[in-house]
């Protein structure tokens, strides 16, 4: 059981979405040091949202419609921010101070704190591969610490990959062009996001 739950869960992060593509495009553009202090910011926001699941507050969001509304278009809203300034620094040097990674790191958090699927996720899959082997919430603990823990694994992959782009950034003539490219790759990551999170009726 606990395998196939690590099986389906790699195949998820895997899939692109707003984390994968806005911690590509942070890597690149900003480095590798400032890539991974967002991944911690995602994972603390990820264990956040299994939390709450956890506490059985996700059905919420399910009996009130209206709060779905205002994390889909605080995380749509927020997603678009996050591509407006890596537009506006676009022409600027790459930074690697503290505070860099202090703010890639609130990002990260909020992003996924406002994004209101991570909590839809955890409500709708863990209950799959409960096996009654122990008490339900010990269960849905290590569950949701394993999910956290490959997500964060395949995010941290994701932001040295991506980082590696970042010393040809740093040389490139064209560096500008090529990170005002990224950031509207963030914004179309918010009109997806946008779209994957409408409710259908």
């Amino acid at each position: 059981m606990l395998l196939s739950f690590i099986i389906a869960a790699t195949l998820i992060e895997l899939t692109p979405g707003p984390n994968m593509t806005w911690l590509a495009v942070l890597g690149a553009s900003r480095g590798r040091t400032t890539a991974l202090a967002a991944v911690a910011g995602v994972c603390l926001g990820l264990t956040i949202a299994a939390i709450v699941a956890g506490l059985g507050l996700t059905a919420i969001l399910t009996e009130f419609p209206v709060l779905f509304q205002v994390l889909r278009w605080g995380g749509t809203l927020y997603l678009f921010y996050l591509a407006w300034d890596a537009w506006w620094e676009s022409d600027g040097e790459l930074k690697h101070t503290n505070a860099t990674r202090g703010i890639a790191f609130r990002q990260g958090l909020i992003s996924n704190i406002l994004n209101p699927k991570a909590y839809l996720f955890y409500a709708a899959m863990l209950p799959q591969f409960i096996s009654g082997r122990m008490s339900i919430a010990a269960e849905v603990a290590l569950l949701s610490a394993i999910y956290v823990t490959v997500a964060t694994v395949i995010h941290s992959g994701i932001a040295v990959m991506a980082g590696s782009a970042a010393t040809f950034l740093e040389t490139s003539p064209h560096a500008v062009t090529i990170r005002r490219g990224l950031a509207i790759l963030i914004a179309l990551a918010a009109v997806w996001f946008f779209i994957s999170t409408q409710v259908k009726r």
